[in-house]
């Protein structure tokens, strides 16, 4: 059915609806960069899942772990002159490429033969997956309308955690034999037929066309539209992913030393308490293009926090609760404070301001894997680590009450003061 030109999904709930209806273009390019989406988070999961199964095969340290996550975060720096690159080309072409090469350079790591190799790898495909998650944030943010901006960003997180659910859900093959976790890297292969989706049916974004002049910008004026904001985003993201990077690495750790889990039993674990997270960004993100996403974001990150740091410090049931309750928690301010990452730039350094924002994020999560790592060789525990890293999240929160602005109802252009260019 449509209504003035636009889309309605009336076959859907409507915690599950955008607040405002989507164009058929809207919709295409939403399943297009979703589907991308699936494809990145598979690529940025991959070595993270792996690593404590790898490290078995080639006697690895939890230490030389930590580090050799930090290593493949440190790819990020390729990220940069890519989406600069974006911001100069266009999106499209960008994201073509990367949607391709990401997989190839990726599934190099079933070859590994030594920890080195494998880290080398996905020391560049990891950055090239991420490339790719930049700009498919930015075309979202780019094509839909204002009230459905957060929305999207939601809808996105669905099917990238999908993408990575999939990696998870393939660590049961780590169990047959202590080098078959190689063939978790081969399965990655399967995306490039998405990249072939891209090719075919993904348009250039309309605003980057009306908004991004053909001659070559100055350094003053980049340097001029990312001042502000730039900073108290890049601010909240260090200080949280030093929490959030650290979990994710250290879960499956933890779950197979501490608690004697399976790699199949990890892999349910995974699964089972992330999946009402699901539900958690759909509705986190229509609230906050309802609501707003300031206060949504700012309540609910030091919560989810202190309740997935306690899953690491209790077992049974308990454990399970905790961190199903704090990826829930998680899951529904995610899309208040990931949309802001694209709102608050102008069309000509967007891209830019979301790589440098990732590359932000990796450093907190390299500082965060390489103490949690030290700590932990030194014979702390997990649950001590973890409860000292929230109070990232927390000083984080309160950046986001005391210096976001509210974006909510409001267009772009009157965000960020866009002007077309002839």
């Amino acid at each position: 059915m449509t209504l003035n030109g636009r889309t309605s999904p009336n076959r859907l709930p409507a915690w599950a609806k955008p607040s405002e209806p989507l164009t058929a273009r809207q919709r295409r390019i939403l399943v297009l960069v979703g589907l991308a989406s699936m494809s990145a988070a598979f690529i940025n999961t991959l070595f993270t899942q792996t690593v404590a199964f790898a490290a078995d095969e080639f006697n690895i340290s939890k230490s030389g772990q930590g580090i050799g996550a930090a290593i493949v975060r440190l790819g990020i720096v390729i990220c940069l002159p890519l989406v600069a690159l974006a911001d100069r080309r266009g999106r499209r072409p960008v994201m073509i490429a990367m949607a391709w090469a990401a997989p190839l350079v990726s599934a190099l790591g079933a070859i590994a033969p030594s920890y080195s190799f494998l880290v080398a790898t996905q020391a560049v495909g990891r950055p090239l997956g991420l490339t790719l998650d930049i700009l498919i944030a930015v075309v979202a943010v780019e094509e839909m309308p204002r009230d459905g901006r957060a929305y999207a960003t939601g809808i996105l997180a669905v099917l990238s955690g999908i993408g990575g659910g999939i990696a998870v859900a393939s660590l049961p093959i780590a169990d047959i034999s202590v080098t078959s976790w190689r063939f978790i890297y081969v399965i990655g292969l399967v995306w490039l037929v998405i990249a072939y989706a891209l090719m075919k049916w993904l348009p250039e974004s309309e605003r980057f066309i009306r908004h991004v002049p053909k001659t070559k910008m100055r350094a003053a004026y980049i340097a001029d539209a990312l001042r502000g904001n730039l900073g108290r985003i890049c601010s909240v993201v260090f200080l949280t992913n030093i929490y959030i990077a650290t979990a994710s690495i250290f879960q499956n750790r933890y779950l197979k030393d501490e608690r004697g889990y399976s790699a199949a039993l990890v892999a349910l674990f995974t699964i089972v308490t992330s999946s009402p997270a699901t539900f958690g960004l759909i509705i986190g993100g229509r609230v906050a293009d309802e609501r707003g996403r300031r206060i949504l974001g700012a309540t609910l990150v030091p919560i989810g926090a202190f309740l997935l740091a306690l899953s690491f410090s209790t077992s049974g049931v308990v454990m399970w609760l905790v961190a199903i309750a704090g990826g829930l928690a998680f899951g529904i301010s995610y899309p208040a404070l990931a949309v802001y990452r694209g709102e608050l730039f102008p069309t000509r350094t967007r891209s830019l301001a979301g790589g440098i924002i990732m590359t932000s994020a990796l450093l907190g999560g390299i500082i965060g894997l390489v103490g949690g790592g030290w700590f932990l060789d030194a014979n702390g525990s997990y649950g001590q680590v973890m409860m000292w890293l929230v109070i990232g999240p927390v000083i984080a929160s309160a950046i986001v009450w005391f210096r976001y602005p509210e974006t909510a109802h409001r267009e772009l252009d009157d965000i960020t003061n866009d002007t077309e260019t002839a």
